[in-house]
């Protein structure tokens, strides 16, 4: 680990993706600082991603290739480290490999590096960003009983994992959510975590996988492939069907029961599911119980994960349920409100680019549930109101963000809820979801 700026300087390094959410710009940064020989390219052009580019301007030592791949930028180099994302079938990445070079990401690049770093991997078509949040709360909060750091890294806003190779020491901790895209980096280096997490699967990113989930499943279960004696895998009880008997690590089911006695800012027995995993991943550390209960009690909950915002007009709660990009999200965040006695009173702010998910019950639950549903533009929103009957008296359709909260307004009365939770992906509109999640949280910051 302390080797790390001989091991990257003069190496000619392809970067794949460079992208607008940080992750790239970071460990672009790194290996440009380490002295890297760098060829950043994107399909992107240099226009949208002006902002990355100029935080980039002082690198002497990187060649933006931008608006295109080229071929050539993936033969005679050392290595080529892609972004999540890049589609399976690759011809670059194909040729990359024809060539011999090695194919890296992120995380699990990091992870190869630094072999003495406790890694926990958490993934799960929902709930793995709370699970990560939660137990890297935990953790973090527990350092000086653990005597070790403890990190965040992997598909959490603002991070980037390979950087951390400056800071990290032998037995330190580090904590990582993990897409299926991210676990396609452990998987080709035959490799997971030490204690791995694995929350839900359901139907996700079916335009990628071109309705295989086969395909998608083989990709997450790289959380577990690969581990030994000596690890362990906690999954919600669902996922344990799906689990191959014949794994190496040990196996914990994580019981909701286990959460009896827990004070839990986030609601949804699903959240408690969540939480139930977070605790016992603290157990495999050792934390005394009441350490671990006064760390779930100062957890103040996520951004974007039915996050309650604020309340207005004398009674209209708002939940930013922004991360939830499948119906099976939105679904359960309804239920959740549902559960706190909202039936009939949840106005519901969806709509965005398309997965190629089913949406029958999540319309069957929209016309039980909700007294009005906002529309934004998109893909999913067309095929959904062109193929699906949702009650006429409770659709309305809106141009953007601004007019469907404000539409939610009008029809809001004492003790409803506006829940936005868009069900569909963020893209058409917004360059991520990320973007999406900023823009509803300063209109909403703006009422009174």
């Amino acid at each position: 680990m302390q080797d790390y700026k001989k091991q990257f300087k003069g190496k000619k390094i392809t970067i794949m993706g460079l992208g607008l959410l940080g992750r790239g710009l970071g460990y672009t940064k790194f290996l440009a600082e380490c002295g890297a020989d760098l060829i950043v390219t994107d399909l992107k052009t240099e226009k949208q991603l002006a902002t990355s580019v100029k935080a980039l301007s002082k690198y002497k030592n990187i060649k933006f290739v931008l608006g295109e791949h080229r071929l050539k930028d993936f033969r005679n180099r050392d290595m080529v480290i892609k972004a999540a994302g890049v589609p399976l079938d690759s011809i670059y990445i194909k040729e990359a490999i024809k060539n011999k070079i090695p194919v890296e990401m992120d995380v699990s690049f990091f992870a190869k590096c630094a072999p003495e770093v406790v890694i926990v991997g958490v993934t799960g078509t929902r709930g793995k960003s709370m699970v990560t949040a939660l137990i890297y709360e935990i953790l973090k909060r527990n350092e000086k009983f653990l005597k070790q750091k403890v990190y965040i890294g992997g598909n959490v806003r603002g991070t980037t994992t390979l950087p951390l190779l400056k800071k990290v020491k032998a037995g330190d901790i580090l904590v990582c959510e993990l897409d299926s895209w991210q676990l396609q980096g452990f998987g080709d280096n035959k490799m997971s975590p030490h204690i791995s997490v694995f929350t839900s699967f359901m139907p996700d990113h079916m335009n990628y996988y071109k309705d295989s989930m086969e395909k998608y499943f083989d990709d997450k279960a790289n959380i577990f492939k690969y581990q030994k004696k000596v690890d362990y895998l906690i999954v919600r009880p669902h996922v344990k069907k799906l689990i191959n008997k014949n794994i190496k690590s040990k196996l914990i089911v994580a019981d909701v029961k286990t959460t009896e006695g827990y004070k839990f800012i986030v609601p949804g027995e699903h959240q408690r599911e969540n939480l139930a995993c977070a605790l016992e991943v603290a157990k495999l550390f050792n934390i005394p119980a009441l350490k671990i209960k006064n760390a779930v009690q100062k957890f103040k909950g996520l951004e974007g994960r039915l996050q309650y915002v604020k309340t207005v007009n004398k009674g209209v709660k708002i939940y930013n349920d922004n991360n939830a990009t499948t119906p099976e999200a939105t679904i359960a965040g309804i239920k959740a409100l549902y559960q706190a006695g909202k039936e009939g009173k949840i106005i519901l702010i969806c709509g965005g680019a398309d997965k190629k998910l089913d949406l029958n019950l999540f319309v069957d639950i929209i016309n039980t549930f909700c007294k009005a549903v906002i529309f934004t533009p998109g893909t999913g929103t067309d095929r959904l109101l062109s193929s699906h009957k949702v009650k006429s008296d409770k659709v309305y359709k809106v141009n953007n963000l601004n007019k469907a909260l404000k539409t939610a307004l009008g029809l809001a009365s004492k003790g409803d809820v506006i829940l936005f939770s868009p069900a569909f992906a963020s893209f058409g509109q917004f360059n991520n979801e990320y973007e999406r999640n900023d823009l509803f949280m300063k209109i909403v910051k703006k009422l009174k």
